[in-house]
């Protein structure tokens, strides 16, 4: 509960373009990494290791890319065809592999495939999000529409919860970003 209720800030955060939201991802990565090893689901360990090694270049990405913004935080722009086309072909690949992977082992995940689509699709969002990419939104709206009715189905209510207060931070914060694409830059901002 208090890892989902720190990653729930850290999009809260992230939409507000805080910095601070890398710190949380992590935070909440090492609290889960906790949760899973005590519930003995090696599975579950694993994925959060990878997820808190995306936050952390995240956060290293974030610091160099704040000089950009207006008002010093990151800049936000949209993703060019060849980026769209490589995180599309990235979450691809990357779902056919880990849901192979998960099914191979089934000691893994309860369930492969959509547990390999929320998984991928959350590195998928986080390296959008690392990049200032508003399609890191879009990639966390198609997590929660697989992860909120996943997380019910499965008994899991708090997650449920979390998923669809996500979905809701989502749909701001898509808008939010949406509108900064269109915010004229500080003139001498320097690449």
């Amino acid at each position: 509960m208090i890892g989902n209720t720190v990653g729930l800030a850290a999009l809260a955060l992230g939409w507000r373009r805080s910095i601070l939201t890398w710190p949380a991802q992590l935070l909440s990565g090492l609290i889960l990494v906790g949760a899973y090893a005590s519930a003995h689901l090696s599975g579950g360990v694993g994925k959060q290791l990878l997820v808190i090694g995306v936050a952390a270049w995240g956060w290293w990405q974030w610091n160099r890319g704040r000089r950009h913004a207006q008002d010093g935080s990151i800049a936000v722009r949209f993703a060019s065809w060849k980026e769209r086309g490589l995180l599309l072909g990235g979450a691809v690949l990357g779902t056919l592999a880990v849901g192979g992977l998960f099914t191979l082992y089934p000691s893994l995940s309860w369930s492969p495939w959509a547990d390999a689509y929320i998984f991928v699709g959350t590195l998928v969002a986080m390296i959008a999000q690392a990049r200032g990419l508003v399609e890191f939104w879009f990639a966390w709206l198609l997590v929660d529409l697989v992860g909120v009715p996943l997380a019910f189905h499965s008994g899991l209510a708090f997650s449920g919860l979390v998923y669809v207060i996500y979905f809701a931070l989502v749909l701001w914060g898509m808008r939010d970003w949406w509108l900064r694409t269109r915010t004229p830059a500080l003139k001498g901002a320097h690449a």
